[in-house]
């Protein structure tokens, strides 16, 4: 038999220390050769480790929410090989630094496989059992006791003179009144990544608003026109790629404004190209996959980018390059729009634009009353950089795109 260390590996460049997000192993879990054992964080995305060998955890580095340093140990596994590293120089598990369980883990419970998987299901952790079996084996009934709470846990168990445990009665319990009840929910992973994106981003920007209401009436209509003729063949529009359009026109007016700021080299690098930031949420929280060179996208192809961004980033497969390098963002709420929001700037860019709810009102146009489709635009702007006359113009810029959407296709 032999240990197999794993380290933290190096997966980004630049990148020092990654964020353990979750554990997919427990001490004393058999895993196989390619197994998914931890996921990582890094400040753009979640990187899975999987294991190299088949053998059983022996130890963890740590827990979920721990920062780790690129290239210190994460996990400890036994195999029936030689292992990597050499005996004589592998520290005992015992006085290695441990995360819960860890230094139980070295003993493994002496229990038969439906046993660990009646406990797998019942999300009871074994080492926690005692055994009423031959030889301390535990089972089904060990199990079922405990979760019933008829059993205490191992690690509340007193040792007696004689070496052997002392019965002890399990101490009562009381249930609180719901409304007295307080949970405790650890800030790690993506909602802390949030936390300090969104910290960083209102300390170093001093942010400005401007809001401004937009007749979508004909932009509606040319949508539904082109869903009607192009849907079966070219894939269905949302009102986005429409407004991606706009903002894309707008930018070549407004170069300032399609821009990140390095406010410590004081330095504003505007682009050429708009690599367009898409703020989506997930079960996780807020993440920004970027469709890159929007500038070069027709309606369609932009569709098919949102599409396929928002499901990689909703089930956690989107790349660091996916989730990196955005110029500018534009956020929706969607449906749940609401009338006016004050969404806060992609950090170190310097403007995002976020798209209210569309609603039906009665309207003066021409001098008659009519119903028009009408929306709200909310965005921000980094006031060290962006004048409030620039940023209004741009605004205006995009409202005379979609006002009169005839212009989103003339160069």
């Amino acid at each position: 038999m032999g240990i197999h260390v794993i380290k933290m590996p190096d997966i980004g460049e630049g990148i020092a220390e990654v964020e353990l997000a979750e554990w997919h192993v427990q001490p004393g879990d058999t895993v196989a050769e390619d197994q998914t054992l931890a996921d990582v964080m890094t400040d753009k995305a979640t990187v899975e480790i999987p294991s190299p060998v088949t053998g059983t955890v022996l130890w963890l580095g740590g827990q979920a929410g721990d920062v780790l340093a690129v290239g210190s140990e994460l996990i400890r596994i036994e195999v029936a090989g030689a292992g990597n590293v050499d005996m004589p120089a592998v520290v005992a598990v015992a006085e290695l630094p441990q995360c819960p369980l860890a230094a139980a883990a070295v003993a493994k419970p002496l229990a038969s496989p439906s046993v660990r998987q009646h406990g797998r299901d019942l999300d009871v952790d074994l080492r926690r059992v005692t055994g009423s079996g031959p030889g301390g084996r535990i089972l089904h009934q060990d199990v079922d006791a405990f979760v019933g709470g008829g059993q205490v846990s191992v690690a509340a168990v007193p040792i007696n003179p004689a070496g052997g445990p002392t019965a002890v009665p399990p101490a009562p319990t009381f249930s609180a009144p719901a409304s007295d009840r307080t949970e405790a929910v650890p800030v790690i992973g993506l909602r802390r990544k949030i936390a300090q994106k969104m910290q960083e981003a209102k300390q170093h920007i001093p942010h400005f608003a401007y809001v401004e209401e937009i007749d979508m009436t004909e932009c509606e209509a040319l949508r539904v026109k082109l869903n009607e003729k192009y849907a079966a063949t070219r894939g269905k529009l949302t009102l986005l790629p429409l407004l991606m359009r706009a903002m894309v026109l707008a930018l070549r007016e407004f170069p300032q404004i399609n821009a990140r700021y390095d406010d410590a080299a004081n330095v504003v690098t505007r682009y050429g190209a708009v690599h367009l930031g898409i703020a989506t949420q997930t079960d996780g929280g807020l993440t920004v996959p970027v469709l890159r060179h929007a500038e070069a996208c027709d309606l369609w192809k932009c569709a098919r980018e949102i599409v396929r961004l928002a499901n990689a980033a909703r089930s956690g497969k989107a790349t660091r390059e996916e989730l990196s390098g955005s110029t500018i963002t534009l956020t929706s709420l969607g449906l749940l729009g609401g009338i006016v929001s004050t969404p806060i700037i992609n950090y170190p860019e310097v403007a995002i634009v976020g798209v209210n709810r569309m609603v039906e009102r009665p309207m003066i146009k021409n001098g008659r009353v009519g119903a028009r489709q009408m929306m709200n635009l909310s965005s921000s702007f980094d006031h060290r950089v962006v004048d409030g006359m620039d940023a209004a113009k741009f605004i205006q810029a995009v409202r005379g795109y979609l006002e009169f959407p005839a212009t989103l296709f003339v160069d």
